[in-house]
């Protein structure tokens, strides 16, 4: 296992989140859980869940695997970016001549005058996913090469952009503020870009793009970018129900009391720390040496991998599970409570938080399962697995904010995460994962959590006497 990839991945998410939960913070001071803030977030969540959907998870997990068996490399990528640049282009011109559709879409029970304050907020904020396609690109390549920092960390640039900003209108208006936001958003992934294209021409990527360019016309790869397609498609369904869950949850989270879309977004960031640093980072470092040991039809060798990753990814999501469940309230309290952001704001976000992070094994867990089914190019089995988990969190969803308001959208997602785990485990192999789990780890394991949640629960104990 790529012990060295994964440190160097999670330590720049690491840096990028931490930079994030600061901008989060200052954020929460300037703008607490209000109108104001969740028409941002709603408007910055439209680009971000097209990110997801398309430049990111399902684009890497479809170019990856074709990349490595293509045999015109530069050619190939450069038809790859050329066709999807233009569609998320025209895509963009589209919200931009009809925002306050789009803007409703999103959240469709928001009076007019909302959506009237939300729409150019959305314009602006959409344009961040043509600029974040070319950063998911190169990050992309540079993965081939098992680079990993560059990707990791350049979200830093974003953030400091973002800190910035706040800084700089900490005392405007909250509608002048979201303006300025929006805007340096842009200018953070203008940074984002330049520092992907240092690192390119640092791991002399630049002659496979230029060379690319120059014999496209000239060198066939039809072959090559059909496979891609056939691969994509049920990349983008099994990529996307997360997103899609998350982008429901939201718009019916406007349907509950005012601060619920805020609450899932500050509970989810927290929850998104622990994941990206160290669910993300191992899969995101793994996937390249999968993806290559299958090629070589060294399948031992891929499975090897996979069984390290497992006991690493259970400890650390072990642990950050009992931390985030037994000290929510305290985290939180921790991160956000200043400013705008008051007691109630900190319980509410804290309910949210525990549901969340009931779901985060289960999710990294099936993240890395999904790999193996990915790099076996089993994209439609991953597809349907992720449609299922869909299904089951919606129902729950619809079932669950009746009684528990923000958090039950959140436990609706953990229960639509433990699904897809099983799902997933079952179709690479019950008798794979049993031979993981059947050791003396499991039972230690067991133990070490026991003994830790004992030590967090008399822990938060004490803290929630401090801070009330």
């Amino acid at each position: 296992m790529r012990f060295k990839s994964i440190f160097s991945n999670s330590f720049g998410i690491l840096i990028s989140r931490v930079s994030g939960l600061l901008r989060d913070i200052m954020m929460t001071s300037a703008l607490g859980a209000s109108i104001w803030s969740d028409v941002f977030l709603m408007a910055f969540k439209f680009p971000n869940l097209f990110r997801r959907i398309f430049a990111e998870g399902s684009f890497t997990q479809s170019f990856m695997p074709s990349y490595v068996a293509s045999k015109q490399k530069g050619v190939f990528a450069v038809a790859i970016f050329l066709r999807f640049m233009f569609i998320i282009v025209a895509f963009s011109l589209l919200v931009t001549m009809f925002p306050e559709a789009f803007s409703k879409a999103l959240a469709w029970d928001w009076s007019d005058e909302l959506i009237a304050k939300m729409a150019p907020l959305t314009v602006i904020n959409f344009w961040y996913l043509d600029l974040i396609f070319i950063v998911t690109f190169l990050g992309t390549l540079l993965q081939h090469k098992e680079h990993f920092f560059t990707t990791a960390f350049s979200t830093v640039w974003l953030n400091i952009v973002m800190i910035a900003t706040l800084w700089w209108y900490a005392k405007s208006d909250p509608a002048t503020i979201v303006y300025a936001l929006s805007f340096s958003i842009l200018v953070g992934g203008v940074l984002q870009i330049i520092t992907h294209l240092y690192a390119i021409r640092k791991k002399g990527l630049s002659k496979v793009l230029i060379g690319g360019w120059k014999y496209r016309k000239t060198k066939d790869t039809a072959e090559e970018e059909s496979k891609f397609r056939k691969l994509f498609i049920p990349s983008v369904i099994g990529n996307s129900t997360a997103q899609i869950a998350s982008f429901i949850d939201t718009s019916l989270a406007s349907f509950l009391v005012a601060g619920s879309v805020s609450y899932l977004f500050y509970a989810n960031r927290v929850f998104q720390l622990p994941f990206a640093i160290i669910a993300l980072a191992i899969t995101t470092a793994l996937f390249p040496a999968i993806s290559k040991a299958i090629k070589n039809e060294n399948e031992t060798l891929a499975f090897s991998n996979l069984s390290k990753a497992f006991w690493l990814l259970s400890l650390l999501l072990g642990i950050s599970v009992l931390g985030g469940v037994l000290l929510a309230e305290p985290i939180v309290w921790l991160l956000f409570e200043r400013g705008a952001f008051d007691i109630q704001d900190t319980i509410n976000t804290a309910d949210v938080l525990k549901m969340y992070m009931v779901g985060l094994v289960p999710f990294g867990l099936a993240k890395l399962f999904s790999l193996y089914l990915y790099a076996m190019h089993k994209h439609i089995k991953a597809a349907k697995i992720a449609v299922a988990s869909l299904v089951i969190n919606l129902i729950f969803s619809v079932i669950l904010m009746q009684f528990m308001g923000a958090a039950g959208l959140a436990l609706a997602g953990s229960i639509g995460g433990v699904v897809q785990m099983v799902l997933t485990i079952r179709e690479v192999g019950f008798d794979k994962f049993l031979d993981i789990i059947n050791s003396k780890r499991t039972l230690y394991f067991i133990i070490a959590m026991a003994i830790l949640g004992i030590i967090l629960y008399f822990l938060n104990q004490y803290l929630i006497h401090l801070i009330r």
